[in-house]
């Protein structure tokens, strides 16, 4: 029970590396991000582009697709532009995803200590909010490491392992349970590092 507590925890720390990250930048560089989907409608490869770019940095494609959905609803963006800019965001929550499954352990003690001086010292700031990026990205790493620790007493507890087999084989099931996970913690990134960590645990 305590195994599969630690596992919860884990990853809802992961779930509130996300948001932080996401909030953090869209306060900060918000306005900004909205004029680089906004300036990139005339070509699909730069609506593309567009959504790369701007997915990377907020680590949620949720967020983008808001904003191309406010952009289409006002008349500003035309529809092949709009698909352009969210497959751009698939491919941008894709190497975000590739990116944090390296082994970045030495770099999630840093970014927390960096990013909580400068969000405590200067947090009305845009290097304050940058600070609350950072400490959201080094919860992210410290959240993926805690779910490879955790997951290793599950690949030997017989019951567990039965619990996680279910979810395997059975691709509707298997369907529901990630969009389910993506709607409740509002990051698809978050959905693909948490199946992406578990399987390389031989979890599921």
């Amino acid at each position: 029970m305590l195994t599969l507590l630690n596992l919860l925890s884990a990853v809802t720390l992961l779930i509130w590396g996300t948001h932080i990250v996401r909030t953090g930048i869209l306060r900060v560089y918000g306005t900004n991000l909205r004029h680089v989907i906004g300036q990139n409608v005339s070509r699909p490869i730069l609506a593309f582009i567009a959504g790369i770019i701007v997915t990377a940095m907020v680590q949620s494609s949720n967020a983008t697709a808001l904003l191309v959905t406010s952009f289409v609803g006002q008349g500003l963006m035309a529809l092949t532009p709009a698909l352009a800019t969210m497959l751009g965001a698939d491919v941008g929550t894709a190497l975000m995803a590739r990116v944090l499954t390296f082994d970045l352990s030495w770099l999630s003690p840093l970014l927390i200590f960096l990013g909580v001086i400068f969000f405590l010292s200067r947090k009305q700031t845009r290097a304050g909010q940058l600070g609350r990026v950072g400490i959201g990205l080094g919860l992210i790493i410290l959240a993926l490491q805690l779910i490879v620790e955790a997951a290793a007493p599950i690949t030997h507890a017989q019951g567990v392992k039965v619990i996680f087999a279910s979810l395997t084989g059975d691709l509707l099931l298997d369907a529901l349970v990630g969009a389910l996970f993506a709607m409740v913690s509002y990051s698809s990134l978050a959905a693909v590092l948490l199946t992406a960590t578990l399987a390389g645990a031989s979890v599921i």
